[in-house]
């Protein structure tokens, strides 16, 4: 047995019980489908043909039949319930564990990535395979109980006629399968189509204030128009083909009791059956299409499954690239050391080197500015940091210790980060900020919020702490949700800052805020800071200069200036760096 097809079996073992208990409901159920012709044969053949025949004996038989029926329903029932149960219990273990294993995957598989196709592989993915996991056995058994079983009774009453009605069930099977594959194409279709729509409206949801600032609602009513009237084409094709399926699926049906009961009765008139077994032949017609519909349903559904399973190994087999060593340890008594060795990265082995030969010593509590043009490599020296990405040359050492042998989680709790691009998650203003240390009190988030210069601000919202910040806080300023995220990493309370061009893309009087707080928190913490605005770096007590043959000037900022080189260059020309 291969090993996906081991890892495939594996979710059933926690709930090994239950699905033992599902499948012999269900074989329950199939079976009692199976008794009832055979007990009205008895009645009609047996019974009812005795003119002295005793009353109580169809009492009894009634009351066997009531008994079948409520066991049928309880096992209907467990089977329905249950049994759904089940395959939710299997859906939450197999998104849990591909949600964890999202976690666990760095920067650079993210950067290959499309958000949107990693959510559906936790959403309709997995449904698909929960589907399977729960009817695909379930409906195999039945299927084969009703199938075989019809066969086997129907041949002991009579041969010659089980063969003429089964000689339809090969067409019919073809014709089901054919109509279910088209209908199963158009569906497909409709959800594409769903997914169209979906992608319209949040589109023009998140741009909203774009749209309205150019005066372009007429333009964005008729693209969803379009994109709706394509939804009604595409349905309409798919109810053409779901007419088609239903209607042929009832005259099979029907042909088959004509055909049982046209040669049922030459075969009556010959006296080769009898009345009653002719009614045995037509009440077992259900139980002759019911596993055709089913066996045909369970090739399509293992189809889904199996692709949808494949889509979720292919994602879990991808070994995280940034894992913690066997022998890691935590991070303790920080002071601050950093030291980059002979540092080189490229993003892959294809691509050019981002980093070569960086050499950098930074002493406890010094307050470093990185500044360059674009691409010069500034945001990526600051990922290497956490280990966002993994060094391709060279090492990076935090108190004479090289980043590698520390745990993630203990690096990164000891690292605080500000960036530019500020992400506030839905919920309130005390979450957000409490997401810095979840066992922080209302106290030390408030006093966390007042050394950021956000406590004024946020008392002036309608539910101060309490007001929801809106989808990644659209109810705040630029300037108010980067001093939440300074908040944030002042309740987080680490060692080691990294500033991401926090205030580049500010107003003057809220990078004036902003600049304070940041200045207050990288109060005795070694502080690196990506430079936008070289005004906002003056005070630094050492200024790196960074190109693409890494770097070539470091000094404060007079002494870059006497240099007359790059930097002098950049300032004199007033220069943003982006």
């Amino acid at each position: 047995m291969s090993s996906r097809a081991k890892k495939f079996l594996s979710y059933y073992r926690p709930y090994l019980r239950l699905f033992i208990a599902d499948l012999f409901c269900a074989v329950i159920a199939a079976t009692i489908t199976l008794v009832f012709p055979m007990i009205i044969r008895y009645l009609t053949g047996t019974v009812l043909i005795d003119k002295n025949f005793d009353i109580s004996i169809i009492y009894k038989l009634g009351i066997f039949m009531i008994v079948l029926v409520i066991i049928e329903y309880l096992c209907n029932y467990f089977v329905a319930y249950q049994g759904h149960v089940m395959g939710v219990y299997m859906e939450r273990d197999l998104r849990n564990e591909l949600f964890q294993h999202y976690q666990k995957l760095s920067f650079s598989f993210y950067d290959e990535q499309k958000t949107g196709q990693l959510m559906s592989r936790l959403t309709n993915d997995l449904f698909s395979l929960t589907e399977l996991y729960h009817h695909g056995p379930e409906d195999i058994v039945i299927s084969l109980i009703k199938f075989f079983g019809a066969f086997i009774i129907l041949a002991t009453i009579n041969l010659q006629l089980t063969l003429i009605v089964f000689a339809f069930i090969p067409v019919m099977g073809a014709f089901i399968y054919y109509y279910n594959r088209k209908m199963k194409r158009a569906f497909k279709r409709n959800r594409q189509r769903v997914g169209d729509i979906n992608a319209r409206i949040e589109d023009n949801l998140s741009g909203i204030r774009v749209v309205k600032s150019f005066g372009n609602e007429d333009y964005e009513v008729d693209r969803f128009h379009d994109e709706n009237t394509k939804y009604v084409n595409s349905k309409r094709n798919s109810y053409y083909y779901m007419g088609k399926f239903h209607s042929g699926l009832g005259a099979f049906t029907s042909l088959i009791t004509v055909a049982a009961a046209i040669f049922g009765s030459v075969f009556i008139s010959k006296d080769i059956i009898n009345t009653a077994d002719l009614v045995a032949f037509l009440l077992y017609i259900n139980n002759l299409i019911d596993p055709v519909k089913k066996f045909i349903n369970f090739t399509e559904q293992f189809q889904e499954g199996i692709t949808g399973f494949e889509r979720f190994m292919e994602v879990l087999e991808i070994e995280p690239d940034i894992k913690d060593k066997k022998e890691a340890h935590d991070l303790v008594n920080v002071e601050g050391a950093i030291k980059y060795h002979n540092v080189g990265f490229k993003y892959n082995s294809k691509s050019d080197y981002v980093l070569k030969d960086i050499n950098l010593n930074i002493e406890p509590g010094e307050y470093i500015a990185l500044v360059g043009s674009s691409g010069a490599g500034k945001t990526t020296i600051c990922s290497l940091l956490p280990r966002f990405y993994e060094v391709t040359e060279g090492e990076i050492l935090i108190d004479n210790q090289n980043i590698k042998d520390i745990k993630l989680n203990s690096l990164r709790q000891n690292i605080g980060i500000v960036q530019q691009d500020v992400y506030l998650f839905a919920g309130t203003i005390l979450d957000n900020i409490r997401y810095g240390r979840f066992d922080a009190s209302d106290e030390e988030v408030i006093e966390a919020a007042k050394k950021a210069n956000a406590h004024e601000f946020i008392m002036e919202l309608p539910e101060g702490y309490n007001t929801d910040c809106g989808q990644r806080g659209v109810k705040l300023s630029g300037g108010q949700k980067q001093r939440l995220s300074i908040a944030r990493v002042f309740l987080k309370n680490p060692p080691i800052l990294i500033f991401d061009e926090a205030t580049s893309a500010l107003d003057n009087e809220s990078e004036h805020i902003v600049q304070e707080s940041l200045e207050s928190l990288a109060k005795n913490r070694t502080t690196l800071v990506i430079a936008h605005r070289l005004s906002t770096i003056k005070n630094a007590k050492r200024i790196c200069v960074l190109s693409n043959e890494g770097i070539v000037e470091e000094g404060t900022h007079e002494e870059l200036l006497k240099k007359n080189g790059q930097y002098a260059g950049f300032y004199n020309l007033g220069k943003n760096l982006t």
